[in-house]
């Protein structure tokens, strides 16, 4: 008897490959597998949304201007400046009765290149770097380095720079002290290992066969010129970024994990872009969000700050004469963002019984912030009511999560924004291993689960 009592009273959560059969197993390694191409191709925001675009043409979505006809079934979307990208299914109910909203970022921390970034040292030349996002700055010392990004010249053209991601291509790094001479380094902090100023990016040291100054300078840009037809002044209005040149692979013996760069948060935003891809005809309009600089406030004409969201909607709701205050008031907003997931390596930061679990399902987050729930959403009871019932009625594996210890630390996400319009919000995603590091790790049965989360918010 009361055996009973506790199973029906108590709390207990079960690895997540304890509750699938052999066919969702199947099916998770087979997401996961589009999900491994899509994190090798979305290299930085930009290059996300130009793969998403091409998903989404695939799946039959088309372009929405301002005017057309909205119809129940259509597939729309809508690209922002090439930085963020809306997308909506039309559902069979009006507008007014709300929509069901899943919003990732799709920006990543990285390293981007200086207005005037070349310079030479000591016959070396080198790019100048300011950091985007928190980053821990000694773990991007020796790492392998891609660039990619677009010139935009004084003609109005623009010139798409990319060097590193393909085979045979040169990569880049920034330098290290040897162990030998380290003393005064490894007597630093580790937020000083390293300085800010001195993360420049090695590119050559090959002089230009003359006999003037900045030889090695005038060669590299030499290269640059003679391959993209850019010289030093147009990095003026370039916007050029260094990103990890890791590939994305299986990790573990039984490959249950997926390593790769940028994983906060393109690993949601492919959950959510998939899981629109897959919704038809549903009853209230499905809208995914992928937006741009959530990693450093969500500020800009490309962040959950701008008004584009309240455009892109605000025009679907004057096709059908619906007033955009009435529409966000009775909506739903799932702000599918990563979670931290407990690592038994750093036990201490983390308090075990609420912290999100690798292979437990898309992990719930009432709040984030730090300290005092400081610049945190706080979903109230009911929404979190409301989610639960829609994972269990759509079988999906979930649990409840917190970012770390009180008082730890903390962050955000875009779910404070997007409840600022009056919309009901909540924050669920993925558990994330090595957060923010140029490699990082994601169960590939949470990654599944949240895109059955989504999927199940678009359908509900």
């Amino acid at each position: 008897m009361s055996d009973n009592m506790r199973e029906n009273l108590f709390y207990e959560q079960k690895n997540g490959y304890d509750v699938i059969d052999t066919a969702e197993r199947i099916a998770l390694e087979e997401f996961c597998e589009g999900y491994k191409n899509y994190l090798d191709a979305a290299r930085t925001e930009r290059l996300a949304v130009k793969e998403a675009v091409r998903l989404a043409e695939e799946a039959g979505f088309v372009p929405y201007t301002y005017g057309m006809e909205v119809k129940p079934g259509m597939k729309l979307y809508r690209n922002n400046r090439g930085k963020s990208l809306l997308l909506a299914v039309i559902g069979k109910k009006s507008l007014a009765e709300g929509i069901n909203i899943a919003a990732a970022h799709i920006d990543a921390p990285r390293l981007d290149l200086k207005q005037i970034p070349l310079h030479e040292d000591s016959e070396f030349a080198y790019f100048r770097t300011h950091y985007y996002g928190g980053i821990k700055k000694y773990q991007w010392l020796t790492v392998p380095l891609e660039l990619h990004g677009v010139v935009s010249l004084k003609n109005g053209e623009s010139v798409e720079i990319s060097i590193g991601r393909e085979e045979g291509d040169p990569q880049f790094c920034i330098t290290d002290v040897l162990p030998h001479l380290a003393k005064d380094q490894l007597s630093k902090g580790a937020m000083d290992i390293i300085a800010a100023e001195k993360m420049n990016i090695l590119l050559g040291s090959i002089p230009y066969d003359d006999e003037g100054s900045d030889r090695v300078k005038l060669a590299i840009m030499s290269m640059l010129h003679d391959s993209y037809g850019i010289t030093e002044e147009d990095f003026l209005s370039a916007e050029i970024q260094a990103v990890p040149a890791y590939n994305t692979r299986d990790i573990g013996l039984d490959r249950s994990f997926v390593g790769g760069y940028g994983h906060d948060d393109r690993v949601c935003s492919y959950c959510e872009l998939k899981a629109i891809i897959d919704t038809n005809e549903p009853e209230r309009t499905a809208v995914c969000i992928l937006a741009d600089k959530e990693e450093i406030g969500s500020e800009g004409t490309s962040g959950m700050q701008s008004q584009a969201f309240e455009c892109f909607v605000e025009d679907l709701c004057d096709a059908q004469g619906v007033k955009l205050r009435h529409c966000f008031a009775n909506s739903f907003c799932l702000s599918a963002d990563v979670c931290n997931a407990y690592d038994p390596m750093f036990a201490e930061i983390s308090e075990k019984r609420s912290n999100a679990k690798a292979n437990y399902g898309m992990g719930i987050l009432k709040f984030t912030g730090r300290g005092g729930k400081g610049g945190t959403n706080d979903a109230d009871a009911e929404t979190v009511g409301k989610l639960r019932k829609i994972f269990d009625d759509h079988n999906v594996v979930w649990q409840m999560g917190t970012l770390g210890k009180v008082d730890q630390g903390g962050g955000g996400t875009v779910a404070l924004f997007m409840s600022r319009r009056n919309i009901a919000t909540i924050d669920a995603g993925v558990p994330v291993l090595s957060m923010h590091a140029p490699f990082e790790l994601v169960s590939k049965f949470d990654t599944y689960m949240t895109y059955k989360g989504v999927k199940a918010v678009y359908d509900n």
